[in-house]
């Protein structure tokens, strides 16, 4: 939002080491205080995607990784999830494995499925993977992994079960 289209003003009671606190990383960051304190309260969509994705892309980001990229998209609105989602993990800085760039392409596809909106273009050019993941090691819960996961997953040869809580 520009700055000229800001109409109102929001004050808040904070202490005077808190104020000097919040000067002091609005000077780091490079920012007034205003945007400093709107960029914590109302972070960017689109930033956090990048972030996101980078923290995946790290070596060892993993399955904690997914978790908090899968819990952060769920709690989006339909319009913020578009937004966000609209750049392509490959052209962020964050360079996904085949399986993660699979996993994220899934899981945009699913949630934006839910959300009543039109999964992003870029998701439909991530080629499946070759052989089938399976979200267990146990072989007794394969069948039961095929039947339930859920199509945008199946199509990309990942087998996961999102009954017990939602998440993906």
């Amino acid at each position: 939002m520009k700055a000229s289209a800001r109409t109102a003003q929001l004050q808040i009671r904070v202490t005077p080491a808190e104020k000097a606190a919040l000067a002091r990383a609005a000077r780091r960051a490079g920012l007034d205080m205003s945007a400093y304190v709107l960029g914590k309260a109302l972070p960017d969509q689109a930033a956090q995607w990048d972030a996101r994705l980078k923290e995946l892309a790290r070596p060892g980001g993993g399955r904690i990784a997914l978790a908090g990229l899968s819990a952060w998209l769920a709690e989006l609105s339909a319009s913020e999830l578009a937004i966000a989602v609209a750049t392509p993990p490959s052209r962020l800085s964050a360079r996904l494995s085949d399986f993660h760039a699979n996993y994220v392409a899934a899981m945009v596809e699913h949630l934006c499925d839910a959300a009543g909106i039109e999964a992003p273009p870029w998701t439909r050019y991530i080629a499946p993977l070759a052989h089938p993941v399976f979200g267990s090691e146990l072989a007794s819960l394969r069948l039961h992994l095929l039947a339930r996961s859920p199509p945008p997953f199946r199509r990309r040869n990942l087998f996961i079960d999102t009954a017990a809580g939602g998440q993906v």
